[in-house]
């Protein structure tokens, strides 16, 4: 039986929590016990009220995109300025805030790059670039709009249970895709709205398949000559877990997660109203019940002291009756990626929980 096929999670994602010192090309090396080099990193600053920069090994350092704005693409020669074998590389613009303020990066690896040209390979019908590790289920795409409905290929091997894209060159909307939605589904990151659905002008009500993801004449996803940067993903037994729950409205016992292995990183959203995107890990805190949360959508300062979410050995737990975590009846999607499988191909023993 295989009970997963990332025994090591670090090798592909990480968590790094540091403090600002205003140094100029500062390595910030990941404290894991494998080394990794990084293609995809979210960095915040955890006490002030600023946008997450999202850096990513495809369109190049020192190029962001802010995760609560529709912004374009910016260049930020004082930003992330490299990635390393065992991290990143920032420069003083993450020190302006004031020395001595913590951040967290988030770091995702990929790690093969690939080029498809659709004309020779018949694979999509518009050509496509990028980053991908199908160990690890994620890709990290590069295309650009035609205006007109086209097919991408995304290089995963299997069908994306989410697809986060934006515009590199307009002001235009984070749009998400999430298996749970449907086709015709759609929820944006930067907004705390609830999921659309029935929609053919996003991703033409048409479902990814093992090779390409499809979008139509949507702005957000296919202007005409606009540049566009694609994250895609498929579940990994025993890593990583793209799916929905239900809240029950308690906080003494509320709704469990099963999700295979203990979560290193969960993102979620209520799905059928307005509620914000919450962010936990298990670094800025790492201890239940007081698992410290960011917002996706909005450029508040981190939570603390607040029980909302337990990390379990083989999933989570809502250890609240918000609505935006635990509403009872109320419909939320999540993503979570892993510190370890519940039980590990290697020595097949269950791990703990916190």
């Amino acid at each position: 039986m295989a009970y997963t096929t990332v025994d090591n999670s670090e090798l592909f994602f990480q968590t790094k929590i540091y403090t600002a010192d205003q140094q100029a090309n500062r390595l910030i090396t990941l404290d894991g016990s494998e080394n990794m080099q990084p293609d995809w990193v979210h960095l915040r600053n955890r006490v002030s009220a600023v946008n997450t920069d999202v850096y990513d090994s495809v369109r190049g350092v020192t190029k962001h995109l802010a995760t609560q704005q529709t912004t374009a693409e910016a260049t930020n020669t004082n930003g992330l300025v490299g990635f390393n074998t065992d991290g990143f590389t920032v420069d003083t613009s993450w020190g302006n805030y004031a020395t001595g303020n913590g951040y967290v990066g988030w770091c995702w690896k990929a790690g093969t790059s690939f080029t498809n040209d659709a004309s020779s390979t018949g694979v999509g019908s518009i050509d496509s670039s990028g980053s991908t590790s199908t160990t690890a289920g994620f890709s990290i795409v590069s295309y650009q709009g035609t205006g007109s409905t086209a097919t991408i290929a995304h290089n995963l091997g299997v069908a994306p249970n989410w697809i986060l894209i934006k515009s590199r060159d307009a002001a235009e909307n984070w749009v998400n895709y999430h298996s749970f939605l449907g086709a015709g589904g759609y929820i944006y990151l930067n907004t705390n709205a609830a999921a659309g659905s029935g929609n053919t002008s996003i991703f033409n009500n048409t479902a990814p398949t093992s090779s390409v993801f499809t979008v139509n004449t949507d702005g957000n996803v296919n202007n005409s000559g606009d540049d566009y940067i694609a994250y895609c993903f498929n579940e990994v037994k025993g890593f990583s877990k793209f799916a929905s729950y239900k809240g029950n409205g308690s906080a003494s016992a509320g709704t469990f997660i099963y999700t295979g292995f203990k979560p290193a990183f969960v993102l979620y959203k209520k799905s059928n109203g307005a509620e914000n995107w919450f962010i936990s890990d298990n670094k800025r805190d790492g201890f239940n019940d007081d698992n410290e949360y960011l917002f996706g959508d909005i450029t508040q300062v981190e939570g603390s002291g607040v029980n909302r979410i337990r990390f379990l050995s083989n999933g989570f737990q809502m250890t609240t009756s918000d609505g935006g975590a635990n509403g009872s009846g109320d419909t939320y999607i999540y993503m979570a990626f892993a510190e370890s499988p519940f039980v590990s191909s290697s020595n097949k023993v269950p791990n703990n929980a916190k």
